[in-house]
């Protein structure tokens, strides 16, 4: 179904179905749910529909960007909306509506606050409806036209010590994005990002419409299970997937790389091994016989078996008995920037696994701005 208002009592089933589409990425359940409620409390985010907007009105972005397990990291909630006047400083203008970069635990409801503080409303739109590791796969090929330039702004780190910032960008995309991630890097791990301007047409042909009302969908089906494992199938059967495996953390390697989670986590189901690697979302999922299961942007998800709970990559630990879940990139809405196979090649380098002879169909439609 749509979405065509927010309340309060949709919260839970928006982070949850988010957390679940974030694919292993897109921020904690609990950090959503504690920016979400405080959104509420101090006011009443608006949701507007895509074509009340004027055709030059200017829609943002919002997000945040850094690695979820980086332990100085530390961005509180009016970090988002210095963010947004930021961008109104460099840009000169007011942004007449708010998307969110993807869907993950907190990335969903990335925009509430600042639509709660500012009454800027916000969009059942956003820039990819699951999450991704780079910024350049969410801006929505902007990355293409010649002429665009980017404004980012972020903000973040403890206030009173070194690693508190505030920092605006104008320029190049690449450039921007690389500089935002520097700045998560030197605020501790994670900043509060407004970026990259478009109109309401460019948002309608290369954004990812509906992506909230998947994510609410999403959640209302893991909320309708009576059992961990109930809510499991639920999920399964909402996102036309498939569960993987039900095992034990086998191993876990995990760190801290240039401002990403990076690392691969092998799950003992007790008959075969399967091995699932780490961008800060799970990227690829192979038998212990090598045969490859999934790629990104195919959906890969980890659950507690015990109580259906979604566990980010994050939030792995060794001995945890978990359930991991996949389903096609078919069954998901992307934005356009996952249709780029130039936006791919680093994954294959960081992660070193082949990425692009698994996913040609994805590139099929390519650029969307030719």
């Amino acid at each position: 179904m749509s979405i065509n208002e927010l309340r309060p009592e949709m919260l839970e089933a928006l982070v949850v179905g988010g957390s679940i589409l974030g694919g292993g990425g897109g921020g904690a359940i609990k950090e959503g749910l504690k920016m979400g409620k405080l959104a509420f409390e101090i006011g009443q985010p608006s949701l507007l529909a895509l074509d009340e907007l004027e055709d030059d009105d200017m829609i943002v972005t919002v997000s945040a960007v850094g690695a979820p397990a980086a332990k100085n990291q530390f961005v509180q909630p009016l970090d988002y909306v210095e963010a947004i006047e930021l961008i109104e400083k460099v840009t000169g203008n007011k942004p007449k509506a708010l998307i969110t970069n993807e869907n993950g635990g907190i990335a969903t409801v990335n925009g509430f606050f600042q639509s709660a503080v500012t009454g800027i409303p916000v969009l059942d739109v956003s820039c990819n409806g699951r999450a991704h590791p780079t910024g350049v796969m969410g801006s929505m090929q902007l990355n293409m036209l010649e002429d665009y330039e980017s404004f980012q702004t972020a903000v973040g780190g403890r206030p009173h010590t070194d690693f508190r910032l505030s920092q605006t960008i104008r320029g190049s995309l690449g450039t921007a994005s690389k500089l935002v991630r520097q700045a998560s890097i030197s605020a501790g791990g994670f900043v509060a990002v407004a970026r990259n301007p478009v109109t309401k047409d460019y948002l309608a042909s290369n954004g990812a419409v509906n992506a909230l009302s998947q994510a609410y969908d999403v959640g209302i089906a893991h909320q309708s299970g009576n059992s961990g494992t109930e809510k499991i199938d639920k999920v399964v059967e909402v996102l036309k997937g498939k569960i993987v495996c039900r095992g034990k953390v086998e191993s876990l390697v995990f760190e801290t790389v240039d401002g990403f989670d990076l690392g691969k986590v092998v799950v003992n189901s007790g008959k075969e091994s399967f091995e699932l690697t780490i961008w800060n979302e799970y990227i690829t999922c192979e038998k212990d016989s090598g045969e490859r299961l999934a790629t990104f942007p195919d959906l890969l998800m980890t659950f507690e078996s015990d109580s259906g709970n979604p566990v980010t990559s994050a939030q792995l630990r060794t001995e945890q008995e978990i359930t991991v879940i996949y389903t096609s990139r078919d069954n998901l809405i992307l934005g356009s920037g996952m249709r780029l196979e130039s936006n791919y090649e680093v994954v294959e380098q960081v992660v070193d696994k082949e990425i692009l002879k698994y996913i040609a169909d994805v590139f099929e439609e390519g650029d969307q701005n030719r």
